[in-house]
């Protein structure tokens, strides 16, 4: 498995994780107090059971020298396309669309897997193509690249793990060296295209043929961020209203762990996961959010240390790929709770229920763990 010291293991990387990750499932237990149906599903022992499964596997891919995914990295591209086609063949003949595979009680979502998936594929692209990054022509391949994935995540339809791929590989693409102003003009045609074609999009809007790329729930999120129903009592808007006032009601110290009202009496909706961070806000107050908040990006820092001291430039994009999935996820899972940006499906990490993206996340910190295993400065 290569040579490496487990004296450059990250230690303070895994407590931080460790912590935030029990954390997550206490508050989960205390977010689902009260619902039957949730409580009968064993959703706090399966998020145990995840987690206990993701420290081994962490451990595990940190054993593995990094540089091994480099050869193996054409066979994890095309099954995972493999597996989000059968997905969705098979998913749209049986019910019509489909994100997960089941597994006896078990749900797997390979959209997840995809990420790391993409960190891997497009770290060793740009690795191998450094010199060539200014080329249009190694720009439009590794796009091709990143839509050879996001193509068939988009026909589940799962726009916001789209994006997230999307943000990876515009991230890594600077990392590997672009020019600023050849970004720039990227980004500005990535926004020209928003402004012209959101607008077109919403002023088209039928219900009833919006078909695969374009979901009727996910116009009407948009809708609801743009145009809010004050009086609305149930969906995006309503959602988002009682965790403003979940967030607001928890004051600096909280109303306590289990007594937050909003959560108790279930008037925060999918609050142990796309919620989550209003029902902390509540029940441990601004204290409590600053906590978690900062215990992300405690990791986050952690993982862009493993850029800097890397032995090589995949090593770097690897670490800063995971730092991006983390970074965008917590942004934007938190921006949604204060009403910032739209409500997505997207998770809060390490805090949130979820099996498959929490396995994803510490297969990630896996990957970051074995990059830093292999550095070559010795620290002391």
């Amino acid at each position: 498995m290569g040579n490496f010291s487990w004296r450059h293991f990250d230690f303070w990387l895994l407590g931080a994780v460790a912590i935030i990750t029990i954390f997550g499932v206490a508050m989960i237990r205390s977010a689902i107090a009260g619902n039957i149906e949730l409580i009968e599903a064993n959703t706090v022992l399966k998020q145990i059971i995840f987690a206990a499964a993701g420290f081994v596997i962490m451990i595990i891919t940190a054993s593995i020298d990094y540089r091994y995914w480099s050869a193996l990295n054409k066979f994890f591209y095309v099954g995972i396309i493999v597996l989000l086609a059968i997905l969705f063949f098979v998913g749209g003949a049986l019910f019509g669309s489909a994100r997960w595979f089941q597994v006896g009680p078990i749900l797997i979502q390979p959209s997840e897997l995809a990420k790391i998936v993409m960190i891997l594929v497009l770290a060793n692209f740009f690795a191998q193509n450094v010199s060539q990054i200014h080329r249009p022509i190694t720009i439009l391949k590794s796009l091709a690249l990143t839509m050879g994935v996001v193509s068939w995540i988009l026909l589940q339809p799962d726009l916001s793990t789209s994006i997230v791929i999307l943000v990876i590989w515009f991230a890594l693409l600077w990392a590997s060296g672009l020019e600023f102003k050849h970004l720039i003009i990227a980004g500005g045609g990535g926004v020209l295209a928003l402004a012209i074609g959101l607008p077109l999009l919403l002023l088209s809007y039928d219900p009833e043929k919006t078909e695969a790329l374009i979901k009727p729930y996910q116009i009407e999120r948009i809708i609801n961020f743009l145009f809010p129903n004050p009086e609305a009592r149930h969906g995006a808007n309503y959602n988002v209203e009682q965790a403003q006032i979940s967030i607001g009601s928890g004051g600096w110290l909280g109303q306590g762990y289990g007594g937050g009202s909003q959560v108790q009496l279930r008037f925060l909706k999918v609050r142990h996961s796309d919620f989550i961070f209003s029902a902390l806000s509540e029940e441990f107050g601004f204290i409590g959010a600053l906590f978690v908040v900062g215990m992300l990006l405690f990791i986050i820092l952690r993982c862009l240390r493993a850029v800097n001291i890397a032995s090589d430039t995949f090593g770097a994009l690897l670490a800063y790929g995971v730092a991006t999935l983390i970074t965008f996820q917590a942004i934007v899972n938190i921006g949604m709770n204060l009403n910032l940006l739209p409500v997505t499906g997207l998770t809060l990490p390490f805090v949130s229920y979820g099996g498959s993206s929490l396995l994803t996340l510490f297969l990630g910190i896996g990957l970051v763990e074995s990059v830093l295993l292999r550095h070559q400065d010795l620290e002391f």
